[in-house]
């Protein structure tokens, strides 16, 4: 049976050009267990950031589509690297934009929702055995405009993938082993959750760390298991924490976003 594997990489993990040879390793390791791997890739560090500055320092208030133009730059770089990095461990990868890939959103810049998933393009690549590697964050409208998800909007995008490609899970690595009680940079001695349910996790995100609410929204409506893994290799904690229900439907048609009036 063949296993399709969603793999999320933020811009922690991407923080540097040195990063994409370790985040390279992490993705060839999963090569012989799914014949399907789609990876999800944030711009690296800064970047986006970055890139507002640049906007604003030109104009004060960027027109909206201009804005989604630029921003969307990020992704693109780090995506294009890291097909480069897996081509120098000789695994055939092919990067798209979200665009490319059909996410298609409403035509609100800088905060779209997804209505659908077309990854028409990206299949004959994965039925191929390639590694389709997405810039996450950003999308196209039905019009055909370049849109971006706002905030948690690569974590969104990973989701949303995994949905449309019924994936057996997504795997998000991240700069901390997993979901704590709180943020363990803030405090050290925060209670570590190896397994959550949907709403548990809510709650936790909803204060602000790791993960964004509306990513998890996205899994739970399709019941799609989610996993929190640090990209560090030496990670005491290997597992992570498991987002998930009880049991899966394998008969659940793909639901999207709602858009937010």
């Amino acid at each position: 049976m063949e296993k399709t594997l969603v793999m999320k990489f933020g811009g922690a993990s991407v923080a540097t050009v040195d990063h994409f040879a370790s985040i390279a390793t992490l993705i060839t390791q999963q090569v012989l267990e799914y014949s399907k791997i789609i990876v999800v890739v944030s711009a690296m560090g800064d970047t986006t950031d970055e890139l507002i500055a640049m906007a604003k320092k030109v104009h004060p208030s960027p027109p909206k589509r201009e804005y989604d133009m630029l921003i969307t730059v990020g992704e693109r770089i780090s995506i294009s690297l890291l097909a480069m990095a897996l081509a120098l461990k000789n695994q055939e990868a092919c990067s798209f934009t979200g665009s490319q890939t059909g996410i298609i959103t409403c035509s609100r810049h800088s905060d779209a929702r997804i209505l659908d998933v077309r990854p028409h393009r990206i299949l004959p690549h994965l039925n191929a055995g390639k590694i389709a590697i997405i810039a996450g964050f950003q999308g196209v409208s039905e019009g055909g405009e370049i849109t971006t998800l706002g905030r948690g909007g690569s974590d969104t995008s990973a989701v949303a993938l995994g949905v449309a490609l019924n994936a057996e899970k997504v795997v998000f690595f991240k700069d901390v082993e997993g979901l704590y009680a709180e943020d363990p940079k803030l405090n050290p001695s925060a209670k570590f959750h190896d397994k959550l349910d949907y709403e548990q996790a809510l709650s936790i995100a909803s204060n602000g760390f790791v993960l964004h609410p509306r990513c998890i929204v996205l899994a739970q409506k399709n019941e799609l298991p989610l996993q929190i893994r640090s990209f560090n290799q030496t990670s005491l904690k290997v597992e992570g924490t498991w987002i998930c229900g009880d049991k899966r439907s394998t008969t659940l048609r793909p639901i999207y976003e709602e858009l937010e009036m």
